[in-house]
């Protein structure tokens, strides 16, 4: 957990006061260096300083061992929270925990054996160990780890891959097992190593609206219609190829009696979850009704007593924990690399999209309850997690699932206690519980998908009309481009697609300089941007204040002379640049620099040139704010700011000009 300790600061002046803005003509001091916003000024003797900050008695390490102490608390929550964890959160943290458990224990052999084409113990490793390790290091209290369903259906459509192979080659039993375990090992590695270099930031990559397309319902119909065997023999790829598929061995194919179950199924667990939601204000207690837990149990007891299996119905038969013939291998053993560069593509993609979606979950979960988690220790220990699980030969990576989180949540988690709970009790289902699901029909592991998509969908039309009623039409055609790229192609090519566009769209607005023209607020010395604030005037002709807004780079600089060239030809407003120029050309400008906080070298050769341009055009340049390290990069870069051009703020420079004759 990380925690934000603010303490309190108390100053004493008896020599000055605080007192709202002054008016124009009074002699005054800032404070803050910025005319435009709320001000404060200090009233009393001109150019008197500020009384030093009184010294804070904070408590810090001194020696070695209390900083090796104090880093290791925070590298490792679970030292801290362990030791302190109080016993009246357990009862919260208990219900929590199995309440998960009953839900994702049929959900991660669903995702297994319907979406990632493997044995269902696959699943439940990837709902154990990541979980297990996740709750140690992670510092969100709430966030649930476990195996997910897009990033389940990208590790079937590698696994797919490598079934269908060389036409030429037989495909080894192993190769799907050594597939998914070295595509699990990648996995963790990217995030790990992420996390590690501080690059946690990589959400912003990603908005909502993406991960509304990585899901769609129509490979998911084939088990549930009993067509598993022969989807297998015929292949179809996309999206297209299999609806194509059902259209034309829906009728003449299918199961009747694994149809009736799968469909009878997802009716009821639609309807029930109907239900709950209806009538969860008057019985609150009904949240904790574990619907799917007791579906898997029902069918698994009738499909014994009935005999389904030997009627035709698929069931999941029976299942060891020893994956691939043993329960603990070397992750890159030269058999699981022998297919390190076909799933290097996939792993990337899963690794980034499954940590989109736990950051999501992490930073809802946090806000909702008042704490705050890091990126960065997320992704260390979500890499972490799924490294471990790597070992066991086969299991898919394990990511935080946004539906799961908010349930842990709901159902009076306080720590990552219940999801300790939650990973022992899939252990202990693994040992004894699959052994009773001997019987267990796989059509109903893919009805339990099936609601998963149900609940995806049944989102979406309040996020368009959403994104409609705010015109974000950026937002709705990446949901769009997603939900299409999706359903033409497949899942993973429509996360290559949405991700691509998604970088490009940030390096656009970040390559986007913010200047503002600044005029005065009439009969005061104040400046405020004028396409914000109607009553701002540029009052004096020929003199075009510029606020640059943000810190220059590489990235933004770039861009800043066609900027302010179409502000000083056409002001703040949106014209095509066709058109004739709406102002003339300036004859003095100044810079209001107070915003710009770090100058990068590529940036300061960028203003230097065409600071020079300018010059060179008989343009006088003035500054307001600027930093001294900032003149001497300007100076380094070839522009050597005139010491008489550079002002305090921005009435210091507008006095100067006005002083003068042009």
């Amino acid at each position: 957990m990380e925690h934000t300790f603010s303490p309190p600061l108390t100053r004493t002046v008896s020599s000055v006061s605080i007192a709202p803005a002054p008016q124009a003509g009074e002699r005054t001091a800032l404070l803050a260096g910025d005319e435009e916003e709320g001000r404060y000024y200090v009233q009393g003797t001109p150019d008197a300083p500020l009384p030093p900050p009184l010294p804070l008695d904070l408590k810090r390490p001194h020696t070695r061992w209390e900083v090796f102490k104090t880093r290791i608390r925070y590298y490792i929550p679970s030292i801290y929270w362990i030791p302190n964890y109080s016993t009246s959160s357990f009862w919260g943290d208990a219900a929590a925990g199995i309440t998960v458990a009953s839900i994702i224990i049929p959900q991660s052999m669903s995702y297994a054996t319907s979406l990632a084409k493997l044995d269902p113990t696959t699943g439940l490793f990837a709902a154990a160990v990541p979980g297990f390790v996740y709750a140690l290091l992670g510092t969100s209290r709430h966030l649930n780890v476990g195996p997910e369903a897009a990033l389940s259906l990208l590790i079937g459509q590698a696994v797919d891959a490598i079934r269908r192979g060389d036409p030429h080659e037989d495909v080894p039993a192993w190769a799907p097992l050594a597939a998914s375990t070295i595509i699990t090992f990648q996995v963790g590695m990217i995030s790990f190593v992420l996390g590690m270099f501080r690059l946690g930031f990589i959400d912003v990559i990603l908005s909502r609206a993406l991960q509304r397309g990585f899901i769609t319902a129509v490979a998911l119909l084939i088990p549930m219609l009993g067509l598993s065997s022969l989807q297998r023999e015929l292949q179809p790829v996309t999206t297209v190829e299999k609806f194509l598929f059902l259209v034309e061995y829906a009728w003449t194919k299918t199961h009747v009696l694994t149809a009736v179950i799968s469909l009878s199924c997802l009716t009821s667990l639609i309807l029930i979850r109907m239900i709950k939601t209806s009538l969860r204000k008057r019985f609150p207690a009904i949240f904790y009704v574990p619907e799917v837990f007791l579906l898997v149990v029902a069918t698994t007891v009738l499909c014994e007593a009935l005999g389904w299996g030997e009627k035709g119905v698929a069931i999941l038969g029976e299942v060891h924990a020893r994956g691939g013939g043993q329960f603990l291998a070397n992750p890159i053993a030269k058999r699981n690399l022998n297919y390190l560069k076909d799933t290097t593509s996939t792993a990337l993609l899963v690794a980034v999209a499954g940590y989109i979606d736990s950051v999501v979950a992490a930073k809802q979960n946090a806000s909702r309850f008042g704490y705050s988690i890091s990126p960065n220790r997320e992704l260390v220990a979500l890499g972490a997690g799924n490294l471990l699980a790597s070992f066991l030969p086969g299991t898919v990576p394990g990511y935080g699932a946004i539906t799961r989180s908010k349930i842990n949540a709901d159902c009076g988690a306080q720590s990552q206690m219940a999801s300790l709970i939650t990973s022992s009790l899939v252990i202990l289902a693994i040992v004894f519980l699959l052994p009773a699901l001997h019987y267990l029909p796989m059509c109903v592991l893919a009805a339990i998908i099936g609601l998963v998509v149900y609940s995806i969908l049944a989102e979406a039309p309040h996020d368009i009309r959403y994104y409609w009623k705010a015109k974000a039409w950026v937002d709705f055609g990446l949901m769009l481009l997603t939900f299409l790229s999706t359903l033409l192609w497949s899942v993973e090519v429509g996360i290559v697609v949405s991700v691509t566009v998604s970088l490009l769209l940030v390096v656009r607005e970040s390559s986007k300089t913010s200047l503002k023209i600044l005029g005065r607020i009439p009969g005061t010395n104040r400046w405020k941007p004028i396409d914000e604030n109607p009553e701002a005037q540029e009052d004096i002709p020929g003199v075009l204040i510029v606020r640059v807004r943000e810190s220059l780079n590489f990235a933004n600089a770039a861009q800043m002379k066609e900027r302010l060239r179409r502000l000083e030809l056409y002001g703040p407003s949106r014209v095509h640049p066709s058109e004739a120029p709406s102002r003339a050309q300036a004859e003095v400008i100044v810079f209001h620099m107070a915003d710009v906080e770090h100058l990068d070298a590529s940036a300061a050769q960028v203003f230097a040139e065409m600071a020079n341009t300018y010059l060179s055009q008989g343009v006088e340049i003035h500054f307001a704010h600027l930093r001294e390290k900032q003149r001497r990069k300007f100076k380094l870069a070839g522009y050597d700011v005139p010491s008489d051009h550079t002002h305090q703020s921005v009435a210091d420079a507008i006095r100067v000009i006005e002083a003068r004759t042009y």
